[in-house]
């Protein structure tokens, strides 16, 4: 999906929501745990409840590598039911020689068919760039996160500027507001004005609304550019909005709540 469709897919939907596909299978409904297929039964009916209300689904990788050979089946089969009307995205916070993240990029751009990819810019620029040569792909990079540990690099003080305000600066010139995003935690929102001053174009993708704290309006008033600009997630504030057979129901809900709070903001 480019820049283009993206925009579009926000206006008409008048949501800029991105569920978050963070599927455990300790947390599965009682009927569906000793299925074999489980999780991908929960996936399923998660995104028939919200397809909707929200632009992007955000498959967060590790949940499904730790389950071995059929999690990577279960993967690549959610991301073929999920179709091509909504955004998808990789979150495996891949970063690598060269050579390594092409083949990075081929698996989850070639052979997933994933949008974008949540990438790492700790060792520069020969790690991220392989992921921007993939036509109407996206290198989503990681900007200011909201975990504790944000402190220890992204925050440290590098001649009078956050390092992270660094980063922002020099992965901008790696590529283009067509191919690359920043993913800002929502905790952070009382930095998103001058963030957006640094990176006016870029889309960012906004983790931790719901369950993590932060706040739909301030994010949205802060962070939002002429095109929206925004992807803003939610996982377990939608996924486990009831722990019992409802949870469709219940996903639905909590989706359209944050859908029509969205409209509001555009």
């Amino acid at each position: 999906m480019n820049r283009a469709q993206l925009i579009q897919t926000i206006r008409d939907k008048r949501s800029y929501l991105c569920v978050g596909l963070d599927t455990d299978p300790l947390l599965l409904p009682t009927s569906l745990k000793d299925k074999p297929d489980g999780v991908l039964l929960f996936n399923k009916a998660i995104i028939d409840a919200t397809r909707s209300t929200c632009v992007a689904y955000k498959i967060n990788t590790a949940f499904y590598e730790s389950m071995g050979a059929q999690g990577w089946l279960i993967m690549e089969e959610t991301v073929r039911y999920i179709g091509k009307e909504h955004f998808i995205i990789a979150d495996a916070k891949r970063g690598d020689i060269g050579n390594t993240s092409r083949q990075y990029a081929a698996a989850f751009f070639s052979q997933l068919a994933f949008d974008s990819i949540t990438v790492s810019p700790y060792m520069g620029e020969d790690s991220v760039k392989p992921f921007l040569s993939f036509p109407d792909k996206w290198a989503i990079v990681l900007g200011l996160t909201s975990n504790t540990g944000a402190a220890d690099f992204e925050l440290l003080n590098c001649e009078g500027t956050p390092l992270y305000e660094h980063v922002l600066r020099k992965v901008s010139s790696w590529g283009s507001p067509s191919n690359l995003m920043f993913v800002l935690g929502a905790t952070q929102a009382d930095s998103f004005i001058r963030i957006r001053s640094i990176c006016p174009d870029h889309f960012f993708l906004v983790p931790g609304i719901g369950a993590q704290g932060g706040s739909l309006r301030e994010i949205s008033e802060k962070a939002m550019n002429k095109d929206v600009g925004l992807l803003v997630n939610a996982s377990r504030a939608i996924l486990y909005a009831s722990s019992g057979e409802d949870f469709a129901a219940a996903a639905a809900k909590v989706a359209g709540n944050y859908q029509v709070e969205m409209a509001t903001y555009l």
